[in-house]
């Protein structure tokens, strides 16, 4: 037990610095969603985004192996705290994903879960977000940022849209590789109906109609990005300027650490939702009804004894 969450550890933390770089590499065109470029301050073809994911990124990766330190049979306190963290969420996910995807889709999801919750977070802390260069206004006398040194990129529409062209990016990737092309067809074009309990005209007649059914799907497939980047977005972005507006208030302050956690738990979980969909079909029953068939053949052979 203690290897296999290593692994999962593992990982997670060598996909960090990856998805920090996928998730901050877009630029928005304008507005106040934009990340700053930093090239003109720092002499380097950055944004504050960027910057922001290999700071957050590194330190994570660091504050977790010093905590850690080397995996043992016999945990230490850092040990236990980050294993107990890291079979809670399997717990959790492993039911709505299924056990066959589960090896491959865990790593993916906790590294998401790990990597939002902490950029979430990051808004919260001191000179993020505050800090940087910027001008006076002459006349109100009040300091305007121009452009913050660090912002993470989760209160910007273009990184959580990166987040979640990764994860669909993923989900692409497991539902073909533990549910193959034939189930995937299936599910979205498949007549669900039992052929034999039907009368033939209507059962092709619902197979037109799940077809039809599986290109509206489709469609719904192809906005998964933009709904998981732009809920993502809102909420972290309409909570960075509350607290700015509101002075950082100690109430809203603390109300910011709960949609932190609430928002990268909600992302990771329709993650697992959509690799489930696909994937979750065969861990206790056939998805033809095989299953079903067993079951109850094993009843009837427990009935004889």
């Amino acid at each position: 037990m203690v290897s296999r969450v290593s692994a999962f550890a593992l990982k997670t933390l060598v996909a960090l610095p990856l998805l920090a770089v996928f998730a901050a590499t877009a630029h928005a065109a304008e507005g106040h969603a934009a990340p700053a470029d930093l090239s003109p301050f720092i002499h380097l073809p950055i944004s504050n985004s960027i910057l922001t994911s290999f700071l957050i990124t590194t330190l994570l990766i660091i504050g977790i192996r010093v905590a850690v330190g080397t995996p043992k049979i016999i945990p230490g306190r850092g040990q236990s705290v980050f294993e107990g963290l890291i079979l809670t969420l399997k717990e959790m996910l492993e039911p709505i994903v299924g056990k066959k995807a589960m090896p491959g889709a865990f790593p993916v999801l906790l590294c998401l879960f790990i990597f939002i919750l902490v950029h979430n977070w990051s808004g919260l802390l001191p000179f993020v977000g505050t800090a940087g260069w910027g001008h006076t206004d002459p006349e109100t006398g009040k300091f305007v940022m121009d452009a913050p040194l660090l912002r993470p990129h989760t209160s910007e529409a273009n990184g959580t849209l990166a987040l979640a062209l990764f994860s669909f990016g993923a989900w692409f990737i497991l539902i073909f590789k533990y549910a193959g092309p034939k189930l995937i067809w299936h599910d979205l074009f498949g007549n669900k109906a039992g052929k034999d309990e039907l009368h033939p005209a209507m059962y092709y007649f619902l197979s037109v109609v799940f077809f039809l059914v599986g290109l509206i799907e489709l469609v719904s497939i192809g906005m998964r990005p933009v709904t998981l980047s732009a809920r993502l977005f809102g909420n972290v972005f309409g909570g960075e300027n509350l607290l700015h507006a509101t002075n950082f208030i100690f109430v809203f302050y603390f109300l910011e650490i709960i949609v932190g956690l609430v928002q990268a738990f909600v992302f990771t979980l329709l993650s697992s939702v959509y690799i489930g969909l696909i994937c979750n079909h065969g861990d206790d029953h056939g998805h033809d009804g095989h299953g079903h068939d067993d079951h109850a053949h094993g009843h009837a052979e427990g009935a004889k004894h």
